[in-house]
């Protein structure tokens, strides 16, 4: 029977940097996402404790309005915080013009770093140290991303590197994708794009033995790739490593994201985010900005602002706490955490991923075919599949295995002809609905 075969540990299903139940305090936002932006906000069918002040009817004190310039403010951006106060009150235009500044002419290198934010700290993969031991010595030494988001086994794969900078994650995804792939890189600092430019050439053909170069790099913003000339649906994977939290509109970031991709294709990125909603004089400060830690969304806000845009389910790779090496930043920040996660965000048909995980009585068996992962593979932080093991999964990871990049390398075993209910991720449901007074859980995010 195939409830014999592995399943998730129930203990592995809830990180200590994100549950796979929903707190209370999340309720009225997960409970039901009918609309996109309607269910995020008023939308719940199920009672609740309480809800965030953010999302009260009513208070016993007026809210207060700010007087700021916001273009296209709405409700999704008061809710999330999604927006990025400007250091001097201004728009948009000048939250990039700090970046910018930050990044081509403040940092010089890495090392002028005050935090750990923008810093990789775990070990990368023997396939991707290889690859960057050829990559130039400017091109890395220019380098301000807080992780990994380059995946293995993606072999002629067309990828799209939000935020590229100087070009080191390109460099090394236009080894990964071989000749037949290929590898765009955007970005709005000419500081930055001067560098990537400068070896791609040389790169492609000579290091890299290609007849012509698969890479190239665009001048222009992730919150509007249209401009950048990135058509719909022309991506199988899109890689972002720690330039999210600097955008001024992060729900154009991801609406953009959902564009581009095509059915199948992924959001494999690392970005900073923080365990609580940070006050407008922490988001509108320069050098906190600049550092990634002023744009860093809550992680559960994060978590709404992807249902919202179309990206049900996200899943988290890994993550690590941030080190806040400034005392006076330190002192700024006050309780605050900080983390560096790699998220994964799909894009499916409407109606292949759910709100909740869902159980058909499906499971999955890895080929150990992807490049680096001969033995096992882990599509998550709680979701690793041995090489000819079945594993019981929920209809979204069914469809997450399946249905994207990743369906050569899986066999998925059943169809969703018949439903069993909540995928069993721990305790039941209606247990702990009832000693809590919350909804049940049951997404794996």
């Amino acid at each position: 029977s195939p409830r014999q075969y592995s399943r998730p540990p129930p203990s592995a299903c809830i990180s200590p940097l994100h549950s796979n139940r929903q707190p209370p305090m999340a309720a009225v936002a997960t409970c039901a996402l009918t609309s996109r932006l309607g269910g995020l906000l008023s939308t719940s069918t199920r009672p609740h404790r309480r809800a965030p002040l953010s999302l009260a009817r009513s208070s016993p004190r007026p809210r207060r309005v700010s007087t700021m310039s916001a273009p296209r403010a709405s409700a999704l951006d008061a809710l999330l915080g999604a927006r990025i106060i400007a250091p001097n009150g201004g728009g948009d235009g000048e939250v990039r013009d700090s970046v910018s500044k930050y990044y081509g002419e403040t940092l010089q290198t890495s090392d002028d770093l005050k935090t750990s934010a923008c810093c990789t700290p775990n070990a990368l993969p023997k396939a991707i140290r290889s690859i960057l031991a050829r990559v130039p010595d400017e091109v890395k030494s220019k380098y301000y991303g807080c992780g990994s988001p380059t995946p293995l086994g993606i072999a002629g794969l067309r990828v799209l590197d939000l935020g590229s900078g100087s070009g080191r994650d390109c460099y090394v995804a236009a080894a990964l994708v071989g000749a037949q792939g290929t590898v765009t890189g955007v970005d709005m600092t000419d500081g930055q794009l001067e560098v990537a430019r400068k070896y791609t050439d040389d790169y492609c053909t000579s290091t890299l033995g290609y007849s012509a170069a698969n890479m190239r790099f665009v001048k222009g913003t992730i919150e509007d790739l249209k401009a950048a000339e990135i058509a719909d649906s022309s991506m199988d994977l899109i890689i972002s490593n720690c330039v999210v939290n600097l955008s001024p509109d992060k729900p154009a970031v991801l609406s953009e994201a959902h564009r581009a991709l095509a059915d199948g294709g992924e959001f494999y990125f690392s970005d900073v985010y923080c365990d609580r909603r940070l006050p407008e004089e922490l988001r509108g400060h320069e050098i906190l900005l600049g550092e990634c830690l002023g744009g860093a969304m809550y992680i559960e806000d994060f978590k709404r602002l992807c249902a919202a845009t179309g990206f049900l389910d996200p899943r988290v790779l890994e993550g690590h706490e941030i080190e806040i090496r400034d005392e006076a930043l330190a002192g700024l920040l006050g309780e605050a955490k900080f983390y560096s996660l790699t998220y994964r965000l799909f894009k499916l048909p409407t109606g292949r991923l759910e709100t909740l995980c869902e159980d058909y009585g499906q499971f999955a068996v890895y080929k150990g075919t992807i490049d680096g992962h001969p033995n096992a593979y882990s599509l998550d932080d709680h979701h690793r599949l041995e090489k000819g093991k079945p594993f019981l999964v929920c209809g979204n990871t069914a469809s997450m295995l399946g249905e994207t990049w990743l369906g050569k390398h899986f066999d998925v075993v059943g169809s969703r002809s018949t439903h069993y209910g909540l995928f069993d991720c721990g305790p039941s449901p209606v247990a702990t609905a009832a000693a809590s007074g919350a909804p049940a859980g049951g997404a794996c995010c």
